[in-house]
């Protein structure tokens, strides 16, 4: 039973949760494809790049609307530092995803964008679902039937492996963020490996060495996943179908992470890694042309 005091702590959270749920209402624009537009060039500006490749109109509207649910996701996650606000407001976007297939969503201009997608393209409920529920690669299988491809067999095999790639390479790349929170994204199993311990990465001092030798090996998995994925297209040349290219775009931005951390020798904590590569939006563009990732 709460005592008085937890359960005080745990109403207050509550409340917030639900003003974070809801106070977007009365200030959503008319238009929640502009707010969806807006949250992802703020937040997600590789996605948005890659935006400029999805047909404009429904196609595109979707892809950002997708795009923005996971980034509310994403900032609920790594912005909540109380556990309690934290779980409601994922608890929200639960219910969300259930409220949009029954027609009734949510007045949050993500959840309205979803819902309009939903009406125009056979988004999967338990593809939205398990993407709230941290599940790797659920985003690029709902993407895949925004382009009306969720039949496609080898292509959710290529977007299983690409997005397992996305996701260590997002790890990576937010390692320094999740020591300074003094968190380890990196399996302990693997640090224990190089000799490394928390601390070791929380200050990346001392055993240096050993820390980028897992990350090494973290990206070194990482690669594999793209390897694999691409491995899908042998029959064709390593091309993607042109349909199916706006999806796979997702692995330009992961394949240049992973280029730039070898050229720097793993150091996951460089500082040029947290810099905008002004080359991205010239790799996407040729990636889709050359319909390769």
């Amino acid at each position: 039973m709460l005592s008085f005091r937890a359960a005080r702590r745990c109403s207050s959270a509550v409340s917030q949760a639900k003003k974070f749920s809801y106070s977007t209402a009365a200030e959503a624009p008319t238009d929640p494809a502009a707010y969806c537009r807006e949250l992802v060039r703020k937040h997600d500006y590789e996605s948005f790049l890659i935006s400029k490749f999805w047909p404009a109109g429904q196609l595109q509207d979707g892809y950002l609307a997708i795009k923005a649910f996971s980034t509310e996701l994403a900032m609920t996650q790594d912005n909540v530092s109380v556990p309690t606000i934290g779980a409601v407001r994922m608890q929200f976007w639960r219910d969300a995803v259930r409220d949009i297939y029954a027609d009734k969503p949510p007045r949050h201009p993500v959840a309205l964008a979803i819902h309009r997608t939903t009406q125009s393209a056979n988004l999967p409920a338990d593809a939205l679902v398990a993407h709230a529920e941290s599940v790797s690669s659920s985003v690029l299988y709902l993407l895949l039937a925004l382009r009306g491809l969720s039949g496609a067999e080898d292509l959710a095999h290529a977007a299983s492996h690409l997005g397992t790639a996305q996701t260590l390479a997002t790890l990576l790349w937010s390692l320094p963020h999740h020591a300074s929170q003094r968190r380890l994204p990196i399996p302990l199993d693997l640090c224990a490996r190089h000799g490394v311990k928390q601390e070791d990465v929380f200050r990346h001092g001392g055993n240096a060495n050993g820390v980028d030798a897992a990350v090494y090996d973290f990206a070194v998995l990482a690669n594999d996943h793209m390897l694999t994925a691409r491995e899908v297209f042998k029959g064709t040349g390593g091309k993607v179908p042109a349909v199916a290219m706006p999806v796979f775009l997702a692995g330009v931005p992961v394949a240049t992470f992973l280029a730039q951390l070898e050229r720097i020798n793993f150091d996951a904590f460089a500082r040029s890694l947290a810099m905008r590569d002004w080359r991205l939006s010239w790799k996407i563009w040729s990636g889709y042309y050359r319909r390769m990732f």
